[in-house]
């Protein structure tokens, strides 16, 4: 698919889902890299990851153009179009978009799993880290009790 292809495929699914023209530029940005599109404020562009079409296919791709045209539509009509505003929340469920994209299988096998496990004395939480904490600073976030180290998991590539 090429720019021209994913312009028609937003055009389209905006009449569709919006029942509203998209009378912006859509486009491929290989730039991007943690995040499945964007949406421009001040150009009222879009902006999408080619790597999400490529690894997760074309209904992935479809749910992050709903995503993004939610931003566009209630920009326009001045709405609430932040993440946290209730108008984009609700036309996140109208259109059945999703609120987060899925993370890539490419990104997901190189991300660092948790090497420290706390458990606080007091409420029994369990707390996982990559980075080790001074437990004589912090304490449980929920009742204040002192945090022991419960695990440590071995570094790959270290012994």
């Amino acid at each position: 698919m090429d720019n021209k292809e994913l312009q028609g495929l937003v055009e389209k699914i905006s009449m569709e889902y919006f029942h509203k023209p998209f009378r912006h530029a859509a486009s491929f940005n290989p730039r991007l890299r943690t995040t499945g599109g964007r949406y421009l404020l001040k150009s009222h562009n879009i902006e999408i990851n080619k790597k999400y079409l490529e690894e997760l296919g074309e209904k992935e791709l479809i749910g992050i153009i709903k995503h993004e045209l939610c931003h566009y539509h209630l920009h326009l009509e001045g709405k609430g179009y932040r993440h946290r505003d209730a108008d984009f929340k609700q036309l996140l469920k109208e259109t059945d978009a999703p609120r987060y994209c899925t993370v890539l299988p490419s990104k997901a096998a190189s991300r660092p799993s948790p090497r420290y496990e706390y458990v606080c004395r007091e409420c029994g939480i369990l707390y996982r880290r990559k980075r080790k904490v001074n437990t004589n600073r912090y304490v449980c976030g929920r009742c204040g009790g002192k945090l022991v180290l419960h695990k440590m998991y071995a570094e790959p590539g270290r012994k």
